[in-house]
């Protein structure tokens, strides 16, 4: 039986999110904050001008059911909080941008994602060694490697969600899926802190999903993704990657298996192609496939199922204990 204070976490994130939405809408259209269609932007295939308020109702859910409910020591809670505030604002900054059909520099972005990255860092998550499955001799990693380990993990997890927010309802399940699958390790690990910020993702992101699906009506922009992003890393590095053997190590490499594996692909051909690995375009697997001939909820099914296998396997790793 899952624990009441995991049911109150979904149930508060959930109802924050569906009650927030609405008037953060309406508020985004007097503002004129909204993301236009462009032409000249493959990647836009909206018609309409779409409201780009869902990530403050996102992060206020996850927020208030993350402080409620958790028992996180004080420093990492705060610094988890901090992170996630600058990314929202320098996100709500591109965003801004995007309004008024702009790009905004990458550098301040980089600057800020691994800022976030670094205060983690120094409130004590970190991804600091393994379990030898031979030896069951514990490793330590080196200091410096686990400083460069844990950024690149959340800094890398931070962008693979946001380049996957590109098509409706898409980050939203995807995150929904991963968050759900490592609630599931957290709870088999007995892990409370992570479960509960799992839980919560899991009740913005679903709750999200309800304006978000085909043809969406409010979209959470560069803030939200960059956030439910730099969540997940956290979460994987709060609880899964904790006490993890060397196969086990793959059970949240595995829980975010599309975005991560679809985004090594686009960088790799970025590089090899000579272009910034930073220049949006339309390369990604959901492009990929709309080019193909699927329409975007064919699109976004399939990718959900794959993310849905991508999971189980992992859970499977899990069970094996290995």
């Amino acid at each position: 039986m899952i624990p009441i204070q995991y049911a109150l976490s979904f149930i508060v994130s959930f109802c924050i999110v569906m009650l927030l939405i609405p008037p953060l809408r309406r508020l985004a259209f007097r503002l004129d904050f909204v993301d236009k269609p462009r032409k000249d932007v493959e990647r836009k295939i909206h018609r309409e001008p779409i409201p780009l308020t869902a990530s403050y109702a996102i992060f206020i859910g996850f927020a208030v059911s993350f402080l409620f409910f958790s028992k996180e020591s004080a420093s990492q809670t705060i610094a988890v909080l901090c992170g996630s505030l600058l990314l929202l604002t320098i996100g709500t900054i591109d965003d801004w941008y995007k309004t008024q059909g702009k790009d905004f520099p990458a550098l301040p972005k980089l600057i800020i994602q691994v800022s976030a990255a670094v205060i983690v860092y120094l409130s004590g998550i970190t991804f600091s060694g393994f379990y030898n499955p031979l030896s069951g001799e514990y490793i330590l990693l080196p200091v410096w490697l686990q400083f460069i380990l844990t950024i690149l993990w959340i800094f890398g997890v931070t962008t693979v969600i946001n380049f996957s927010d590109g098509m409706d309802g898409l980050a939203g399940g995807l995150t929904a899926i991963s968050a759900g699958t490592l609630f599931v390790v957290a709870l088999t690990k007995g892990q409370s802190t992570s479960a509960v910020m799992a839980i919560s993702l899991v009740g913005v992101s679903l709750a999200y999903l309800r304006y978000n699906k085909p043809p969406a009506k409010i979209f959470m922009g560069d803030a939200g993704a960059t956030f439910l992003g730099f969540i997940l890393a956290v979460i994987a590095l709060d609880g899964a990657f904790k006490q993890a053997t060397v196969l086990s190590l793959f059970i949240p490499i595995l829980a975010l298996g599309v975005p991560i594996f679809d985004n090594l692909f686009v960088v790799t051909k970025r590089l090899i192609q000579g272009k910034p690995i930073y220049q949006a375009d339309a390369t990604q697997v959901h492009y990929r496939l709309l080019k193909s001939g699927l329409n975007p909820k064919q699109v976004v099914a399939f990718l959900c199922l794959i993310s849905v296998c991508f999971s189980l396997t992992s859970i499977i790793l899990l069970l094996l204990g290995v």
